[in-house]
């Protein structure tokens, strides 16, 4: 008994015999060196633990314990059953319904019978082989299948290690962008920090000089009640002399005066309180909206004006190529109503954008791009993202119906993140993005290029487009809260591509699609 125990655990789980020439790899298990060596894994067949090659298995030590405990148990169990050893092979080979020995393999019924077995009605009509014909096959078709599993082992280690690489990749991304990010911030507060040193010492400046010029104020107040009580004593102990002689000779005696009045003048009319108040301007009640101003000039990457570019006589730019208009169908110019006169009108008038007069001019030689940034962007560029002015690149649109037109800005993306605003103000229908993907608002709702329907409810009077040419996404906000109304995948995009505005005809137009400078 107790050495039927020992064997199981001196057997070897790959030959599920007792260890013969047993090794341990470095997990712990055992097992026959023969056994191991011709595995065709490197793995452990128990845990799957990777081990050294087979080379290497070879050079192992024998765990002479358990070769020990082995050949012990062996000896135990050829004293228990001397003739076990004899006798069980053949007694394992023989049928047990003949007692004839096993030479064929039911192909058909995957089982191996003898020659009597073959003849018998149970196994009629069905296929044969030879037991040696039958292993060999068998073990042909298994090598096979084993070379396909190793093969398949090996293909999903190899994706397995890609996929830690991606882990690793993914955390590393997330520390370069914390990283980034916490710069950005710490830049943000080191900005304000100063701003608020800076006012503080501003408001502390005005607060000396106005205490300063109050405790003067408050010095000749203090001397000029002092003097006054202590005229006040002098004249009470001049009262207290009861004797008219005495008090009238004490009272002129060295006194050029005569009477009282002259040595005497109220001066509470010459010292008035005065009060300094404290002035820091707009910074007392929108503080936070004029840092916020105040920012936009430091703000890396900073934003710069994208300019729209006409290509359709039934729509009108403004002079500085950043208002889009429906132009009047009377206009036979379409200059006119954005040419010079309308510039000498504007000059003249204040700046208006209810009419179409009211336009400011962009300085000749002044080069407009969108926010960019050239570490996103191969070629230097500006600095969010890779864009260059082609005023000969055209994007081919179909024709569009309804009496809608197409315009495009002059600058182009190529590559990086990029980020522009449009303010639609309260246009009932427009559309915006890039080429073949956009956002279009009619009806009061948004619907995407994909003819999906957006269950966003707010009215937004200002758009914000982010382009990301990396990772081919385009997303829309409200750009005067952030929120983001939907991400798209622009899956088939091709760059160069430009910003893309889409407007319906209606006359007059008074409310243009205009982008934001900053």
């Amino acid at each position: 008994m107790a050495a039927s125990v020992y064997a199981e655990d001196l057997t070897c789980s790959v030959c599920l015999s007792l260890f013969s020439d047993p090794v341990t790899l470095l997990c712990g298990h055992s097992f026959c060196r023969k056994c191991i060596t011709d595995s065709l894994t490197t793995q452990c067949p128990l845990c799957q633990v990777s081990f050294p090659s087979s080379d290497e298995v070879k050079c192992l030590p024998t765990s002479h314990m358990l070769n020990t405990l082995a050949e012990k148990a062996k000896e135990a169990a050829h004293k228990t059953n001397p003739d076990q050893t004899q006798e069980r092979p053949e007694a394992q080979w023989l049928c047990p319904d003949h007692d004839e020995k096993l030479k064929l393999f039911c192909v058909t019924d995957q089982q191996l019978t003898c020659l009597i077995c073959r003849d018998g009605e149970k196994h009629d009509g069905h296929k044969f082989k030879p037991v040696k014909e039958a292993a060999a096959s068998l073990r042909k078709e298994l090598e096979n299948c084993v070379e396909k599993i190793s093969a398949d082992i090996l293909a999903i280690e190899s994706l397995a290690n890609k996929q830690r690489e991606e882990i690793t990749k993914t955390k590393e991304r997330s520390r370069q962008l914390m990283s980034q990010m916490h710069k950005q911030f710490e830049e943000m507060h080191q900005f304000l920090r100063k701003r608020e040193d800076k006012i503080k010492n501003e408001l502390k400046n005005q607060e000396e000089d106005a205490v300063k010029e109050i405790i003067k104020k408050l010095s000749s107040m203090e001397t000029a009640l002092m003097e006054n009580r202590e005229l006040k004593v002098k004249w009470r102990g001049a009262l207290k002399t009861d004797e008219s002689e005495r008090f009238l000779k004490n009272w002129t005696k060295g006194k050029d005066m005569k009477t009282p009045e002259p040595s005497f003048r109220p001066r509470k009319n010459d010292l008035p309180v005065i009060n300094r108040p404290l002035f820091l301007g707009p910074y007392e009640s929108h503080l936070q909206f004029f840092m916020w101003k105040e920012m936009l000039q430091v703000i890396q990457p900073q934003a710069e004006p994208l300019s729209l570019r006409n290509d359709n006589v039934n729509v009108s730019v403004s002079d500085d190529r950043r208002s889009l208009y429906c132009a009047p169908k009377n206009s036979q110019n379409p200059e006119i109503v954005f040419g010079q006169s309308s510039l000498r009108t504007a000059l003249n008038a204040p700046f208006n954008f209810s009419s179409p007069s009211g336009y400011t001019r962009q300085p000749q030689g002044k080069s407009s791009f969108v926010f960019g940034s050239p570490a996103l962007s191969t070629g230097g560029g500006s600095l969010f993202g890779s864009k260059s002015h082609h005023d000969q690149y055209h994007d081919s649109f179909p024709a569009v119906p309804d009496n809608t037109y197409n315009v495009f800005s002059t600058n182009v993306f190529t590559s990086g993140q990029c980020y522009w605003e449009v303010e639609v103000g309260h246009r009932d229908y427009w559309k915006l993005g890039i080429k073949d993907y956009f956002l279009k608002y009619e009806n009061r709702k948004f619907v995407t290029s994909a003819n999906t329907m957006l269950t966003f409810k707010n009215t937004p009077r200002k758009i914000g487009i982010y382009l990301d040419c990396s990772s081919k996404k385009l997303s829309f906000y409200d750009a005067d809260n952030m929120t983001c109304i939907h991400t798209m995948s622009c899956s088939s995009m091709s760059v160069p591509v430009s910003a893309y505005f889409n407007i319906r005809y209606k006359e007059p137009d008074h409310n243009p699609l205009t982008v934001c400078w900053y």
